[in-house]
This record gives C-alpha cells, structure tokens and sequence, in this order.
C-alpha cells in the first residue's frame, strides 16, 4: 500500500543506528589518503538500519510509473516493452566483468559485437559506415551534423546555415547550433508534410544541411524526401534524417535509398533498450561513404581475422565519447535484433503502425484530429474538442493518471495548440487499446459534464497536483511539516 507520503530519509534517521557491520581488522591499519583531505566525522548524514533502507527506497520505487507496470503511450518516444532477455545476456560475465582498458586481443568478443551490430544497421538502413559512441539521440544529431560540418570544410566552406522543418524534433536546432550553425525554420505544408518547393526557396550558398524527422512529430511520413534531397544536393547541401521515429519503417525504408546523407538512430526507442529518466541510451549514426573519412575515432577494423581500434583517421571529427559508447546499450539492442530477426522487425513496423491508427480512429469522433493525413506510428490530436469547456491538455493528462495509465506527450510538437500526441508501439494489445480507448472518451465525457473534476485531477495519486513552474523554479528539497 502506498503512503500519503514517504517520509525523507533524514526523517526517519536515529541517533546510533547503523545499515552495516564490519568486523575489526586483523592487519595493520594504513591509510594513503592524505590527512588533509580526511573528514574527522561524517555530520548530517541519516543513521537507519539496513531494513529501512530498503523499505524507504522500495517505497520510493512504487511512486514510479514503468512500461513493466501499464501502458506507456508517450509519443515521439517509443516507449516499448523492453524483453527481459536482453537484460540476461547484458548480464552476462563476458560483458559485465570486461574493462574498457582490457588489451585488445582479450576483448575481441566485445569488438566483434560493436562491428556485427554496425553490420546489421548498415542492413536495415542502407549506410555503409556506422559509429555507435553517441550516447542518445542529440548526441547521434551533434556527432551527425559535426560530420557535415567536416565534411564541409574539407571541401573549402563549412556554410552557415540548417534548415529545420517546425515539424522536426526540438533538440535538431540545438544540435544545429552546437555544431557552430545558425538555424532557420521552414513550414510544413498544410497536409503536415515538406514541400520540395517550399525547400528550394529557402536554399543558397549558404545553407548546409537540413535537418528532417521522419516519419516527423506529427507521425506523417515525410513524402516528398527524395526530391528534397536531390534539390539539397544540387545546393551542395547535404540532407540529415533524425531516424529516432525508425519504428514506423524498420524492415521497410532504407533512408540512404531516398537520398539521406547522415541518419541517427535511437536503441533506445526503436530496438526495445531502456530509456527515460535521462538514460542510459545509444545514439548510432549511419553515415553515406563520402563521410567515412570524419567518422569518429577509433574505427573498429577487422584485419587478418582480429579486431582493431583504428585511431590513425587524420580527417576524423575527433573522439566523442570515452571508451567505446554506452556499451550495455548495444548488448541488448543486439540482442533484441537476432531475437526478432528480419521478418520479426517487419512485424513490429506493421503492428506500431496498425496500433496507431485503431487509436485515431476510434477517437477521431471524439478529440480533434488538426492534421487529416493518414499518419504512422503516432498521432496527434489537439485541446480544440474540450477547450470550450474550459478543459486543457494538462487536465486531460493528469486525469488519465487516475486511471492508471501514463499520459501521453503534451504540447508537442508545438504546431498543434495543445497537443496530445499518442504513440501506442507495437507491443501493446488491442485489450490495452480498448481500455485506453474508452478511458480517453470517459475523460471527454467528464470534461463536457463536470470539467471541474478534470481540473483538480490527478485525485488518487500520491502526489496531488503541482504548480510545475514554481516546482521547476524553486524546488522544494526538504520536507517541514505545516506550522499550526
């Protein structure tokens, strides 16, 4: 049973108590840290026994919501079952006890693993050269866009400018700038995708690159992608794909095929590894064979039937990452890639992308659809069907949480007003569909005869709502019981 609230861990402190006990040393005590540096006591820190720790934080977990617990239709994110499977071999000994200092020549199983899942993103994507240091997906775009920034420069002029669709993800105009590039958006079209036309009005001698999400954060694929990038290419741009919505098209596009010059994807998202709370990810970027030569080091290289670190690449963008990436990470997105195999990952596209479109038609009716194309892996509904009640997005977010489910992305992307993006995965079924189905209507219902209940929601869970700005801006770090 959850308590209205946990108490902190300084709370539940006692003077004597203690987690552990060790016994006395029968050796000679040494110490090697220098006397200055030592702490004569430790004050301030919570004194509890081993069980209440584990109580505490046990209590603490089930405040958590989990894709292990219920559905998780957090859009843009895919936010899919992740087999527990892919823990056990990340687990395994081989990998868990290596150092990433080990000599080469006894860790040739973990290099062989790096260079076997490159192989298969090269399959799947139709790019002859991955690097899988980038530790998530901005970190794909910047190490992406750095590469085209190279690449640019070996040619004679680095340019100045990214284009960025308004319906990109919103870390590509971060990416843009870290890379040393001013951004500027361009509209989509009226039908939620790119217009060729509208890119060619945009392009000079100055522009880079463009940087476009597709299936974009409407979850409309982006149809007139070939053409862009033959346009991009006769500018002496280059076109960037942010492939983190890859699980609408595993198994059935090859970016590299449309015209895509450097793509980043997600493990965490498409290939079923745990994401959230800030990590761990895996950000990959395929790259065309033009950049080969800035890949960044070290290459892994397969000489005379051994693995070796290639780190002699005097055209390399450099190191990004220590060691060799969120190696855990690309254990269990390997793992996930031989577990479903070719056929296996075609399914997951059709059924991410079935599952989608059950949930937007059976709410079209219901919640206002801003954009009619026929989307993907996601959709994204708008505030306009309740907003008359003077009912908003968050409301309906925090009175699914009643209902034990996890509300979906809200307010993104930000060219619909008051966005509710669903994206479902293809690991749910369609008995979780229903329910979420007709909870969403019950929620329309409610807001339409007693929006007040929306309003004050959530109701049952153990933190009620919170103002979120002044929690962003002053947040409160201690607990102090209210003065009569």
């Amino acid at each position: 049973m959850i308590k209205d609230r946990e108490p902190l861990i300084f709370e539940l402190s006692e003077e004597g108590k203690s987690g552990f006990s060790i016994p006395e040393l029968d050796i000679e005590e040494k110490n090697y840290i220098p006397e200055e540096l030592l702490r004569e006591e430790l004050k301030g820190l919570p004194e509890v026994s081993e069980v209440e720790i584990v109580r505490h934080y046990t209590a603490l977990a089930h405040y958590n919501y989990s894709v292990d617990e219920g559905f998780y239709p957090l859009g843009s994110c895919t936010m899919k079952y992740n087999p527990k499977i892919n823990e056990k071999t990340a687990g395994m000994e081989g990998f868990l006890l290596s150092h990433p200092y080990s000599p080469y020549e006894l860790v040739q199983g973990n290099l062989k693993l790096i260079r076997t899942l490159e192989n298969i993103l090269s399959e799947l994507t139709g790019f002859p050269f991955f690097t899988l240091y980038p530790s998530a997906g901005a970190h794909g775009e910047l190490a992406g866009m750095l590469m085209i920034r190279k690449k640019l420069e070996l040619r004679g002029n680095p340019r100045k400018i990214v284009l960025i669709p308004d319906s990109a993800h919103g870390t590509n105009p971060a990416s843009s700038h870290f890379a040393g590039y001013d951004v500027k958006e361009i509209p989509s079209g009226e039908e939620g995708y790119l217009k060729v036309e509208t890119v060619k009005e945009y392009l000079n001698e100055d522009v880079a690159a463009l940087m476009m999400t597709n299936p974009n954060t409407l979850g409309v694929y982006e149809r007139e992608i070939k053409e862009i990038a033959e346009a991009l290419h006769e500018n002496g741009s280059y076109l960037y794909m942010d492939g983190a919505n890859f699980n609408a098209l595993m198994g059935y596009v090859k970016p590299a095929e449309l015209g895509v010059d450097v793509l980043h994807l997600n493990l965490h998202k498409t290939f079923s590894t745990p994401h959230g709370g800030g990590g761990p990810g895996a950000g990959p970027v395929g790259v065309a064979k033009e950049f080969e030569e800035v890949l960044p080091v070290p290459v892994i290289k397969e000489i005379d039937g051994k693995y070796v670190p290639d780190f002699n690449r005097p055209n390399s963008i450099g190191k990004i990452r220590s060691f060799y990436g969120n190696f855990g990470v690309l254990i269990k997105a390997l793992t996930y890639l031989l577990e479903m195999g070719a056929e296996g990952l075609k399914k997951a596209t059709e059924f991410a992308v079935l599952n989608a479109n059950y949930i937007r038609e059976n709410l079209k009716d219901t919640y206002e659809l801003p954009y009619k194309t026929r989307t993907l892996h996601e959709v994204v509904f708008s505030e306009d069907s309740f907003k008359k009640y003077g009912v908003k997005t968050v409301d309906i977010a925090k009175r699914l949480l009643d209902y034990g489910i996890h509300p979906p992305t809200v307010y993104f992307p930000l060219i619909v007003h008051g966005a509710l993006m669903i994206e479902p995965t293809e690991t749910e079924s369609k008995k979780t569909l229903d329910t979420f189905i007709e909870t969403m209507k019950k929620i329309h219902k409610e807001a339409e005869n007693n929006p007040e209940l929306l309003k004050e929601a959530p109701h049952f869970t153990p933190v009620r709502r919170l103002n979120e700005v002044l929690a962003a801006k002053k947040p409160k770090l201690k607990y102090k019981e209210e003065e009569e």
